[in-house]
């Protein structure tokens, strides 16, 4: 590389070091948010671009070596999410909890369930199963809407548990369609899979969206036959907004035949979502609160309280696993651990997964760091609790 080509050397690694630094930093706006869940789950493809600066000819100007060092500090930033992820997992599955056991989960012919939290090769090359069936079923109408839910099946296999998805979306937007890679993916290890959509807010505030996931639930018992589910094994998984829903339903249901509750980065207290708002630059989290509740907490107290899985944690409270990144800058991983504390307070079995390098949506990428591990865990709580 000639030394005019030196300025851009230096400036490619000045750019590498500025997208890096989102790994170890919390986004300052909304844009920065998704530049941080990439690099967060899909740096490791960085690591070798940033590193393209020690072409030879770098030590041929001071700015050949300072483009060189700029690229060596991105690169290693790029991998710290990796290096984290292979650090949280080092001692598992010894260390992990009964509710997350090591037992042969329930898997389809051809499907073999994960072997270890983080595998390489899958990092590269991508997680793949076997096909499912996939089919669109209306499950109720509101006025002129039809809700839908998506339903994957394994194929050949019958009295399958069920695992209900709830999709994330600031309950005000949002598809079922939406991160369907682990719906394939359970589905083709045994699980009937049926991904739930909802009235939005402000149209229609809490509870209908609640209301709406009740009923998908109804549905699916009634024709638990026809779809080849055991209406008895139910399993609640929510993402965000979604994380509320699934955990109200849980908590407060009084529903035998739900067995467990999955919670992706959720809101589980919105009183304490309004005290603690999030960067409004990133997610305007007081307007959300607003628009799906009806007001502020000082307008309509009680309907705050009735949104909040955390007031409704009981000795009867389903087994229940939380997932949460560290620096997840849209809800704050405070909301995960503190309803950890409740669930500890009420004896109640349950699995905290954080995730320190992780943000909001970290599961996005189902071959990345937050993918592989939620993966594994969900697989071995969904076999404990749905057995």
């Amino acid at each position: 590389m000639g030394i005019h080509f030196e300025p851009v050397r230096l400036i490619f690694g000045a750019l590498c070091v500025g997208l890096s630094v989102l790994t170890v930093m919390e986004a300052p706006a909304s844009l920065l948010w998704l530049a941080a869940l990439g690099v967060t789950e899909w740096g490791h493809w960085l690591v070798v671009p940033s590193l393209l600066v020690w072409w030879p000819g770098w030590n041929q100007s001071w700015l050949g070596v300072a483009g060189a060092v700029l690229g060596s500090v991105a690169a290693v930033l790029f991998a710290t999410p990796l290096v984290r992820a292979v650090a949280l997992t080092s001692s598992w599955p010894g260390t992990l909890p009964p509710l997350i056991r090591e037992v042969s989960p329930r898997i389809a012919p051809g499907a073999p369930s994960r072997s270890s939290p983080l595998v390489f090769s899958d990092l590269l090359f991508g997680i793949s199963s076997p096909d499912v069936t996939r089919q669109e079923v209306v499950f109720a109408t509101n006025g002129n809407q039809s809700l839908v839910l998506d339903m994957y099946r394994p194929n050949g296999v019958t009295q399958a548990p069920v695992v209900v998805i709830v999709h994330g979306g600031s309950w005000q937007h949002g598809d079922r369609g939406e991160l369907s890679g682990l719906n394939r993916y359970l589905a083709a290890r045994g699980y009937v899979v049926a991904s739930v959509s909802y009235r939005f807010a402000p149209q229609w505030p809490f509870p209908a969206a609640r209301d709406d996931v009740r009923e998908a639930i109804a549905f699916l018992k009634v024709h638990a036959g026809e779809y080849g589910l055991d209406p008895r094994r139910i399993v609640l998984l929510g993402r965000s907004a979604g994380g509320q829903i699934a955990l109200s339903l849980a908590y407060l249901g009084a529903d035998p035949d739900i067995r467990g509750v999955v919670s992706f980065y959720a809101p589980a207290d919105m009183k304490y979502g309004y005290e603690h708002p999030s960067n409004p630059r990133v997610l305007d989290s007081i307007a959300v609160l607003e628009a799906y509740l009806g007001g502020n907490p000082s307008q309509v107290s009680s309907i705050y309280d009735a949104a909040s899985p955390i007031r409704f944690v009981s000795s009867t409270t389903v087994p229940t696993l939380l997932i949460h990144g560290g620096r997840d800058e849209l809800v704050f991983p405070a909301q995960s651990e503190r309803l950890a504390v409740r669930l500890v307070q009420s004896q109640r079995p349950h699995y905290f997964l954080r995730l320190p390098w992780a943000t909001h949506g970290c599961d996005a990428n189902l071959s990345g760091p937050c993918g592989q591990i939620s993966t594994y865990v969900i697989e071995r709580f969904l076999a404990t609790v749905a057995r």
